[in-house]
């Protein structure tokens, strides 16, 4: 399955400010259930009208695919485990995460005292769709005959679990005394919320797991030694844990997963390093249909690894960044992704024009993955002009064919 686009984006929009001012006044906790149900009404209102307004921005900029900018999570990964039950969310103190685990030195620098987290506490099952609200509103502000321009994003299978202690993702009333136990359940509900979607007309999701990226921190991984796991038998373990939520794919959707290195307001980041160490494992074994990468800056090192790609597989290129608002230059952008599909044909034994049908480009993340704020300098404008550099990138590649 090629990409649905050439010219991508990743999904979260900087949020208007008036919409991000009335959800920090009204919450200071992650989830958006949290907001106060007396105030839920005419907040709803607000970020529905703000959505509506991005949607039309999107179909007047001829920026795709569609989202809805992520307007009513609080953070990306909000919605899915929140909403599931037998799970609970926690409080918890910084030493109940892993050791050494990057985004705990990136909060403590935004002098966060705890971290909230959603751990099961009985059976996971699936109680109905945690996003289905989300895609109805979106679809309703476009024709039928675009819903498959349109996309939805959800958290990785393995967020929560990554974060904590090995064994603590699960308490000890749960009723979960394995990690394969509680990854299958959690499968399941992936499953049957890709299915359910589906069957409401959407045909493009894309998981985001920027966490996948610590298994090229060698500070991480000395971390999960320390804490009694080999890292290489954890990244096995959460490769099958990817895979068993894409069994039973419907043939039509197509399922992505975008990794980067940590997308905080004003640009922080969490962790650094090339995919060199992980390439080949996740390029190859990973079920997904694509694969949505950050390489906006040397941070995320050269374009080497991307030797391993299977010709089976398409990626997206991050290569304009979020985190500033300094405008990239076309032509070096045209050249950067000339020498990224070379590496690959080389890597594949084939053609560039053969590679060229698998390849995209998109900006290294979203623009606003949490409400809080995007990049250094980021204005609305700039984030229109950023995608509608990508734009123009894809069409001076690949001409009409974005």
């Amino acid at each position: 399955m090629a990409p649905p686009f050439h010219a991508e984006q990743i999904g979260s929009l900087l949020r208007p400010a008036e919409l991000a001012e009335t959800r920090k006044n009204l919450s200071s906790n992650l989830a958006h259930s949290r907001i106060p149900q007396e105030a839920k009404t005419s907040y709803e209102k607000l970020e529905r009208q703000c959505i509506a307004d991005a949607v039309h921005e999107q179909l007047t900029r001829k920026i795709r695919p569609i989202t809805d900018g992520e307007y009513g999570r609080t953070l990306f990964y909000d919605g899915l485990f929140e909403k599931t039950p037998g799970f609970a969310v926690r409080n918890i103190q910084w030493d109940q995460l892993r050791t050494s685990f990057p985004t705990t030195k990136g909060y403590l620098k935004l002098q966060y005292s705890k971290r909230t987290v959603v751990i099961a506490t009985a059976k996971i099952k699936y109680g109905g769709s945690a996003y289905m609200s989300e895609w109805l509103y979106l679809r309703s502000l476009i024709p039928m005959e675009n819903w498959t321009e349109c996309k939805l994003t959800m958290p990785s299978p393995t967020w929560i679990h990554m974060q904590m202690k090995p064994g603590t993702a699960y308490d000890p009333e749960s009723g979960y005394t394995s990690d394969a136990a509680y990854f299958a359940d959690l499968a399941e509900v992936f499953r049957r919320e890709l299915r359910t979607l589906h069957e409401a007309g959407l045909h493009n999701v894309q998981i985001d797991d920027p966490q996948l990226t610590y298994f090229c921190d060698e500070e991480f991984l000395a971390g999960c030694r320390a804490d009694g796991q080999d890292p290489d038998e954890l990244l096995d373990m959460y490769i099958k844990a990817h895979n068993d939520c894409l069994k039973d794919k419907p043939e039509s959707m197509h399922v992505g997963v975008h990794l980067c290195r940590g997308n905080a307001p004003q640009g922080m980041y969490f962790s650094s390093g090339s995919y060199e160490n992980i390439a080949k494992k996740l390029f190859n074994e990973l079920a997904y249909d694509t694969f949505y990468l950050e390489y906006d800056t040397e941070r995320a090192g050269n374009f080497g690894p991307l030797r391993f790609l299977p010709p089976s597989k398409n990626v997206v290129l991050g290569v304009v960044t979020t985190k500033t608002a300094e405008m990239e230059d076309l032509w070096i952008l045209k050249e950067r992704v000339e020498e990224a599909v070379s590496t690959i044909a080389k890597g594949q034994g084939t053609s560039r024009e053969e590679v060229m049908k698998s390849v995209g480009v998109s900006p290294q993340c979203g623009f606003s993955s949490s409400s809080h704020g995007g990049g250094v300098g980021m204005d609305k404008e700039k984030m229109w002009e950023k995608l509608e550099l990508v734009r123009d990138l894809a069409k001076k590649i690949w001409g009409n064919e974005v």
